[in-house]
This record gives C-alpha cells, sequence and structure tokens, in this order.
C-alpha cells in the first residue's frame, strides 16, 4: 500500500527524492532540471509537496504543485523510485486531487521528449500535449502538457 502525505521539499526525504530525480533527468536528458524548480514555488497558498511512502514508511515517490497562474497550477518534481508499482499514478492522483480542491482548472507540465516514460505516462494519465509555456517557450527539447481539472457535477 502507498500512502501519500503532505512533506516541505526541505524535508530530508523529499531532498532525497529529489536529488535521485535530479540525477536520473541528467542521465536521461543532459540536465537535473533543478534550474526549473524553486522549493519556495511549492509552499504557501495554492501549492503543495507530497511524499509516498511505503507499508514500512520508507520514501519511494515525490510530487509538487505550484500555482503558475489564475486557475492553473504546474505539477513540479514528480517521482517515483521504482517504475511499475503504482507510485507515480498514486502521487499524480494525489497531486489531481489537490489541485482540485484548491480550485484549479488545469495543470500543466513539462518534460523533455527524450524522457520518453514521462511522455508516455503523462500521455496514459489523460494529459495532451499543450503549447509550451513560460521558461519552455523557444525550448524544442522541452514538451509540454495540459489536463482539465473535472469537477464531478453534484
Amino acid at each position: 500500500m502507498i500512502h501519500i502525505e503532505d512533506a516541505d521539499p526541505d524535508h530530508p526525504d523529499a531532498r532525497a527524492l529529489i536529488a535521485a530525480l535530479s540525477q536520473r533527468l541528467a542521465a536521461i536528458t543532459g540536465s537535473s532540471g533543478q534550474a526549473s524548480f524553486d522549493a519556495d514555488d511549492v509552499r504557501g497558498p495554492g501549492a503543495a509537496c507530497l511524499l509516498a511512502r511505503d507499508e514500512q514508511g520508507r520514501p519511494i515517490g515525490c510530487g509538487a504543485l505550484r500555482p503558475l497562474q489564475p486557475g492553473v497550477a504546474e505539477i513540479k518534481r514528480m517521482y517515483a523510485a521504482v517504475s511499475g508499482q503504482g507510485i507515480g499514478s498514486a502521487v499524480l492522483a494525489a497531486l489531481e486531487a489537490r489541485a482540485k480542491s484548491l480550485g484549479y482548472e488545469e495543470i500543466r507540465l513539462e518534460t523533455r521528449r527524450v524522457n520518453t516514460t514521462a511522455v508516455g505516462f503523462y500521455g496514459r494519465a489523460g494529459y495532451r500535449e499543450c503549447p509550451p509555456y513560460g521558461r519552455y517557450i523557444g525550448r524544442p527539447e522541452a514538451i509540454c502538457f495540459a489536463k482539465p481539472v473535472v469537477f464531478a457535477s453534484v
């Protein structure tokens, strides 16, 4: 069973997972992605940093949400320490639920085109390619995705 909890991005477990993600991204893309992440962006109103733990309490995944513009949140630092065990899906679902609870209408994210595992993962999760935004405009190596936040009718 995967347990998802709120965490500060400077918590030692979160820092260790973010560092592991940075290493993996550097190996895949040639860049750690750290330049596009500011821990302060995932603290405070409209933001979240989540940590996934296994049944023994070990940190196994993370992800963060930051306000991008009114009604739009951006996912940052999504990582699963082990592939194929549902960790990434659990973290993504928790981030989407948090975005909904915070009143966001859309979620966006960026990854590198060469990171085919991430590109496929987000596509399977219902994210669709969208025009580049912010720091990703004019960067052909970047691929941006968006997904509407679905609100159930009452």
